[in-house]
């Protein structure tokens, strides 16, 4: 048994001695690996295997913002960096109930606000394809911990493509749900209306079996949705017949020459499988980014307000009220947060209200319509995941530069749309990810559309993308 390319589907194959054995395992793949890697934050050395559950003994990663008992969660920021969580999140709920072993908190852009990892208040992920690049973010940790073979899956959460752009620069499959598929009490919130948790896994398969655990209606979650989907009975149905839409104005960006090859590789092999693919124009969908940094930063600015230290995390002792406010958010908080905050704050601000937020909500709806009306008339829509593979860590200084990496990934999140990145050979040596996004709740298509991409990749080794040798 390779331990490195073991799935989901094949740990429930493995006689009862050796899945009793895959925590183990896990644990020392951690131990020889991670030293270069550093994907995660926290270890739990001492996990044990009960037989209780389908999935028993099969080990997972969560991502360091979703709340975990007896575990920190560190939302890879100084100002929780004793934090021990108090209760389960109810997807580390439903995952140990069905018996998985969580085996550690996975490292992330602090409080997922990053494209890279390198904003982690403790230290940068490294990509397991080449250690001088970035993994991608903001679950840059859980999409290295897969990709190096550490766990047989994790779990991740996505804002603005925090899930598929890593899953797409490592070289593993990442997914967004439709939002409320998946209960987010318990996933210490960045920006409410766009977060939403999400699976990554080494085949496009294991990620439609966490989903049927992890989705569903939560008492604990009002915007949870009461409806049953099903990820996986057409998942091997193919794409005959289908049609696939191609936004024209993904070309007026800046598109690396190898991801653009890989990408219209990928739309010939769908087109030799049966489907048609034509390009269509989404006006507004060039504006995602702006959007999106107008309210991401909006909602951020309120739901960051409660670590003020008072209720829990750090407190820096002060004179004053005022003054202890002040002085351990500027201590706790890393640049990237305080920036985000004062955009968001600025924009909220009763005098800047109308001309930033409200509007940018405004456009926000032009965009979900405009997505809408296509996905009415196709199957999905197709982009590359990313513009670019995986950078050099410290590379990029320029913020705006920075933001610019979600071009793709964030429209989804603005009209709460399923989207998968599914990788799909390489460009310079690194992967590629080409990303499949689907109509509300029709979650079982996307899968299906990713399940024939990976099926017929040329790229692939026996149903799956190559692992990386992780180089010490």
């Amino acid at each position: 048994m390779d331990f490195r390319r073991l799935t989901i589907e094949d740990s429930l194959k493995l006689p009862d001695e050796e899945r009793e054995n895959l925590p183990r395992l896990s644990l020392e793949a951690i131990k020889k690996f991670d030293p270069h890697v550093k994907a995660f934050i926290s270890v739990k050395e001492d996990v044990s295997v009960e037989k209780n559950g389908k999935f028993w003994g099969i080990p997972i990663a969560i991502k360091d913002n979703i709340l975990t008992l007896g575990m920190r969660t560190t939302c890879a920021s100084k100002i929780l960096e004793n934090y021990e969580s108090v209760f389960d999140a109810t997807v580390v709920k439903k995952l140990k109930e069905a018996g998985f072993v969580i085996v550690g908190k996975a490292n992330l852009d602090e409080f997922a606000m990053g494209s890279s990892t390198e904003r982690s208040a403790f230290f940068p992920t490294r990509n397991p394809w080449d250690l001088e690049r970035v993994p991608g973010g903001s679950s840059g940790g859980s999409a290295a911990a897969v990709a190096s073979g550490m766990v047989v899956a994790a779990l991740g959460s996505d804002t603005g493509g925090s899930v598929r752009q890593p899953a797409s620069l490592c070289g593993v499959v990442g997914y967004k749900p439709t939002y409320g598929l998946v209960s987010r009490y318990g996933l210490v919130a960045f920006a409410s209306s766009l977060d939403q948790i999400g699976p990554i896994t080494k085949t496009v398969r294991d990620a439609a079996i966490l989903m049927e655990i992890i989705s569903g209606k939560d008492e604990n979650n009002a915007t949870t949705m009461d409806r049953k989907v099903d990820f996986l009975s057409e998942i091997e149905n193919g794409v005959a017949g289908m049609r696939f839409a191609v936004p024209q104005e993904i070309y007026e960006h800046k598109i690396e020459d190898g991801v653009a090859e890989r990408f219209e590789e990928s739309l010939k092999l769908l087109e030799k499988l049966g489907a048609k693919v034509e390009k269509v124009s989404i006006p507004h969908m060039k504006y995602s980014v702006a959007v999106y940094y107008v309210i991401a930063p909006a909602e951020a600015s309120s739901n960051l307000a409660r670590f003020d230290g008072v209720k829990y995390g750090l407190r820096v002792k002060e004179k004053g009220l005022r003054e202890m406010y002040m002085k351990t958010r500027n201590v706790g908080f890393g640049e990237e947060v305080r920036r985000r905050i004062m955009i968001g704050t600025f924009t909220l601000s009763a005098a800047y209200y109308e001309a930033y937020f409200n509007k940018a909500m405004k456009v926000r709806r032009k965009i979900s319509d405009e997505l809408n009306e296509v996905l009415s008339q196709y199957d999905a829509i197709l982009t590359p995941t990313s513009p670019v593979t995986a950078f050099k860590i410290g590379e990029i200084k320029d913020p705006l530069t920075y933001y610019l990496m979600d071009i793709f990934t964030i429209p989804a999140n603005l009209a709460g749309l399923p989207a998968i990145s599914v990788p799909f050979g390489f460009s310079n040596n690194l992967p590629v990810g080409v990303q499949v996004i689907g109509r509300r709740f029709a979650d079982g298509k996307v899968f299906r559309i990713a399940r024939a991409i990976e099926k017929n990749s040329p790229y692939n080794e026996n149903g799956m993308f190559p692992l990386p040798e992780v180089k010490s």
